[in-house]
């Protein structure tokens, strides 16, 4: 079992985002997760340390053993909204080498905090 945990605070996000925009967008995050979110910040927050926990669940972190930002996709399920966890290229590789199947994944956001957390098995 792997677990990653990261805690955003929404102060320090928004400044990238007004920053370097649609570069940062493209750069972070796929084609979904930027219609999901329209680019509410609170949303692209949550997904940002979404991808940070997931990273950290695989021992990697970014762009470490070939995992990028956006082989770690964010989606909401469409009935119940919670996220659901999507692996591609790297990500999806790395977690199939370390035998991680199955993946939880949790958001809470509070004021001006984002919280994300994932345990895979």
């Amino acid at each position: 079992m792997r677990t990653g945990v990261d805690l955003l605070y929404l102060p320090r996000f928004q400044p990238l985002l007004e920053r370097f925009g649609s570069r940062f967008l493209g750069k972070v995050f796929t084609e979904r997760e930027q219609a999901e979110c329209a680019g509410r910040v609170q949303s692209l927050a949550g997904r940002f340390a979404l991808k940070e926990a997931v990273a950290k669940a695989l021992g990697t972190g970014l762009w470490q053993a070939g995992v990028a930002w956006r082989d770690i996709e964010i989606l909401r399920h469409p009935v119940t909204g919670e996220p659901q966890l999507n692996l591609r290229a790297g990500a999806a590789d790395c977690a199939a080498r370390q035998c991680l199947a199955h993946w939880s994944v949790s958001l809470s956001h509070d004021g001006k905090y984002v919280l994300a957390f994932a345990v895979a098995v």
